[in-house]
């Protein structure tokens, strides 16, 4: 398959060729753990062991790296399990890293209560400031992570700019794409090194399904990426990779629903007046929006906002809800509302990144956004 294609001709046909034997036009699900090898050392197709490799999660990893414009991706079991394998393949005891103000609380909870343990430290930074990026730098510094659009704040990293810092400090740059998808956004084409997936979100989209990836355009740092991912083993198992397979061929057409539904959404938002601010990159006033215009095709499908009343009215709000469910996890093709200081973020609480008590965090499905925006009416009360 061409890298020439568009998107949407990529996402249904990337690593998606026919059964050789059969002509089924869906990669088989290789249910297998053990290959028959052509004598001694002789891999069939290159296939041993499904920890090492698996021909169906070689179809999605292909396709990973297709859509992201990389060299080579990697499907792991989770999103946390890419993360972990990459600060173990990058990271050394006493090396530093500067990560984002604002972001997931496991990453952070990784960060924090894992690596830390192992002797790296980290920096906290406002990465929407490259400024503040370089003055968090230190020797040191191996790498810089960066979320954009950032969980739950909805910030916004210019990904060139910081791209730049990064490469000027001798440090790689790490870009959760996660919020994006990268329909919406491909960081490696901007100057990322390495980005980051949990897949179970909208690459998976029907809350059916765990895993998380990694792509490189760097061929040496991919052959060091899959050689810990062998070495550690926490990879995609055949049918979960079989599932975010098929959920990526309708990526294109999902996250543009999603987003027309967000953008609704938060325009309704900044009109309610038991919302005192909205944080989504589309809305004009966001101070984010004209780097989020420049480097995304469009804004995607979260937005938090803030409600009057502080975090009860907030809690609240989660509660009411109905056809939104409450629930961690975003990018199903259902809605989701949560309380991100309760529930997604709570291990970030009295660290540089606690999120304010009274934040609600919504994940904008496809249903109708009439429909949607009358439950979140009467959520707000």
């Amino acid at each position: 398959m061409s890298d020439q294609h568009n998107f949407e001709t990529l996402a249904i046909h990337a690593g998606n060729t026919a059964d050789p034997l059969t002509g089924a036009v869906v990669p088989p699900i290789y249910q297998v753990s053990t290959y028959k090898q052509d004598g001694v050392g002789g891999l069939r197709g290159g296939y041993e062991y499904s920890r090492s490799a698996n021909p169906t999660r070689t179809a999605l990893e292909d396709n990973l790296a297709a859509l992201e414009g990389g060299r080579r991706g990697l499907a792991f079991a989770s999103g946390l399990a890419a993360e972990d394998c990459l600060l173990r393949t990058l990271l050394t005891p006493g090396d530093h890293v500067v990560i984002p103000n604002d972001a997931y609380g496991g990453t952070f909870r990784l960060f924090a209560k894992v690596v830390s343990r192992w002797g790296v430290e980290f920096s906290v930074a406002d990465t929407s400031d490259p400024a503040a990026v370089r003055a968090a730098i230190t020797p040191r510094t191996k790498a810089v992570w960066v979320e954009t659009p950032s969980n739950p704040l909805l910030g916004i990293t210019d990904i060139a700019a910081v791209a730049q810092v990064a490469r000027e400090a001798g440090a790689r740059l790490v870009v959760d794409n996660t919020f994006a998808s990268p329909y919406l956004q491909q960081p490696l084409s901007l100057g990322a090194d390495v980005v980051v997936h949990s897949t179970t979100k909208y690459m998976g989209g029907h809350s059916d399904v765990v895993g998380g990836a990694l792509i490189t355009d760097d061929a040496a740092l991919a052959e060091e990426l899959a050689y810990h991912q062998n070495a550690m083993g926490a990879v995609a198992g055949p049918f979960d990779a079989w599932l975010v397979l098929r959920g990526i061929k309708t990526l294109a057409v999902r996250m543009d629903r999603h987003t027309e539904n967000a953008t609704k959404i938060a325009d309704l938002l900044t009109r309610h007046p038991k919302v005192t601010q909205v944080l989504y990159p589309g809305l004009p006033e966001h101070p984010g929006h004209e780097v989020a215009a420049k480097q995304m095709r469009a804004f995607g499908g979260m937005v938090s906002f803030r409600v009057a009343g502080g975090e009860e009215a907030a809690v609240q709000v989660c509660n009411r809800a109905k056809l939104f469910t409450l629930g961690e996890s975003l990018g199903g093709v259902e809605s989701l509302v949560e309380h991100p200081g309760r529930m997604t973020h709570a291990s970030a609480a009295g660290s540089p990144l606690e999120v304010p008590a009274d934040l609600v965090r919504i994940s904008v499905g496809i249903e109708s956004a009439d429909d949607l925006i009358a439950d979140l009416t009467q959520a707000l009360g």
